[in-house]
């Protein structure tokens, strides 16, 4: 079994609500082969909570306006690190950075077909690694170099 036209529709319009609203790493599973409950997952991130909602209500009101789908189910709202919109076709994942890597949902659905994307959300695979770079949360400054004041700023 293959995820169905509608769930490819869904897919393809949160992928792109989410890249329209800067999320990272956009990537989505066909999960119908080992999941009853679902069709797809997606999965995006965000480098802080107010991004994640941003990206979630986004989502929300893109597929609620060209599908005329609402989410049966929304989770983890409250703290915005990782919330859950459960449209029965599709789950949809998004994610702070952190909560991202510590859980490496790819890591449990590798396995699974990779769905198609469209190219603004094809387009946003990597850039956590490189906002952490950027901001120096891997530990080196925007140049890649140790330590943020390697520009010759005073900071």
């Amino acid at each position: 079994m293959t995820a169905t036209d509608r769930s490819i529709a869904l897919v393809n319009a949160a992928a792109q609500a989410a890249a329209d609203r800067l999320a990272h790493d956009i990537i989505a599973y066909d999960v119908s082969d080992v999941l009853s409950i679902t069709d797809a997952f997606l999965l995006a991130s965000a480098p802080n909570d107010r991004q994640v909602k941003s990206i979630v209500d986004e989502i929300e009101e893109r597929l609620n306006k060209e599908l005329g789908a609402k989410p049966v189910r929304r989770e983890g709202d409250r703290e915005a690190r990782w919330v859950l919109l459960d449209y029965v076709d599709i789950v949809v994942h998004v994610q702070h950075s952190e909560e991202r890597v510590f859980y490496a949902l790819e890591r449990l659905w590798k396995d699974c077909p990779e769905l198609p994307l469209p190219e603004d959300a094809v387009k946003t695979r990597g850039k956590a690694a490189e906002h952490a770079r950027l901001s120096g949360a891997d530990g080196s400054g925007p140049d890649g170099l140790p330590g943020d004041a390697t520009d010759g700023e005073l900071r």
